[in-house]
């Protein structure tokens, strides 16, 4: 495959990815082909110094204070949104919970699931009784007296 070739399929892996976004518009990916033909065109590639800065701390998909709203968490890595993200991060991207909050380096207190359906479940346990310290125990002599 000629560096041509490779520079073509690089930039259309990045556009793909980019285009799976369910927020994003037909002119937003034509000019992200512009910047990347661009970026691509004035060093003839990406040189080693750059690539390995670009692997050791990715850029997010979207900023990170917009990442958690009330019904989605959106995932850093592509910017698809989820009520979970933990599978998600597993099977898309090979990822634990600590290793993405590693990787753009979030604090163990943001949620990685939307805030409504962790309080819909929460909700739902409190009603079938579950998280409730004290129970009923028989006392020795009321089972055993008879």
């Amino acid at each position: 495959m000629s560096n041509e070739e490779s520079t073509n399929n690089t930039i259309a892996k990045i556009v793909a990815s980019y285009a799976a976004r369910s927020d994003v518009a037909p002119d937003d990916i034509v000019e992200l082909i512009a910047k990347l033909k661009h970026a691509f065109s004035a060093e003839g590639s990406i040189n080693a110094s750059t690539a390995n800065e670009r692997t050791d701390k990715p850029t997010p998909a979207l900023p990170i204070s917009q990442a958690v709203t009330q019904n989605q968490v959106f995932c850093l890595c592509c910017g698809k949104g989820f009520k979970m993200i933990k599978r998600h991060l597993g099977v898309e991207h090979g990822l634990t919970e600590g290793e993405y909050r590693k990787l753009f380096d979030l604090p163990e207190s943001m949620p990685l699931v939307a805030p409504s359906y962790s309080d819909k479940k929460a909700a739902h346990a409190k009603k079938v009784g579950l998280g409730k310290y004290h129970r009923d125990i028989p006392k020795l002599d009321e089972a055993y007296s008879e």
